[in-house]
């Protein structure tokens, strides 16, 4: 009999880091570093929710998403700092911010 149940996770967490990866960029831009905290609350709630599911697969999607969360949390800061270094587009309303972290690093 064929298992199928890896392949399904596999493909879960794949669609999760890449629905993980433009939600920080876009937290960055429009909230800047602060809003990690939005990325923490969904990892407990994914953590909290895999707990009480019973079935194995779906809790296990569940885990993945939650600490796709928490590694989000990290990726916030550093998507600052590669924004800082031009990589990526900085948002205009917040380029008095932005200015203002240049000039405390020189």
């Amino acid at each position: 009999m064929v298992n199928f149940n890896g392949i399904l996770v596999g493909a879960a967490v794949f669609l999760i880091i890449g629905i993980c990866h433009p939600v920080v960029i876009k937290l960055e831009y429009y909230y800047g570093k602060k809003s990690w905290w939005v990325m923490c609350l969904a990892g407990v709630l994914f953590s909290a929710a895999s707990l009480f599911v019973q079935n194995t697969v779906i809790s296990t999607i569940l885990g993945a998403a939650a600490f796709s969360c928490f590694w989000g949390i990290m990726e916030i800061f550093a998507q600052e700092k590669r924004v800082m270094r031009g990589w990526f587009k900085e948002n205009p309303k917040r380029h008095a911010y932005y200015e203002a972290l240049r000039k405390k690093a020189n």
